[in-house]
């Protein structure tokens, strides 16, 4: 869990809790003509910091957003339900 949060955004941390706080499907998208669907499993993570270099970093600049914030800006219907409910249990916000 911790392992893929370092490999994809270079994170830090600890995970609050091992009971998952949701999960969502999504098409991943395999080549220009086929995908396959995939369960996500969600773990809250109290991030302590973010390193310079990871395995798959892709991009040079990455952004931290509020949870409710972010709701609004993820294409998966899933992540973003799991996040307002994360944002309204008072779960996940910041300090």
């Amino acid at each position: 869990m911790q392992e893929e949060a370092f490999e994809e955004a270079g994170l830090v941390g600890t995970i609050v809790s091992k009971r998952p706080i949701g999960s969502y499907h999504y098409e991943k998208q395999l080549s220009s003509n086929r995908g396959s669907l995939c369960e996500v499993t969600v773990y809250l993570l109290v991030v302590e910091r973010q390193l310079g270099e990871w395995p798959k970093k892709a991009v040079p600049e990455t952004q931290c957003f509020d949870p409710l914030d972010a709701c609004n800006l993820v294409d998966e219907g899933g992540l973003a339900e799991i996040l307002r409910r994360v944002t309204h249990s008072g779960t996940g916000t910041g300090p």
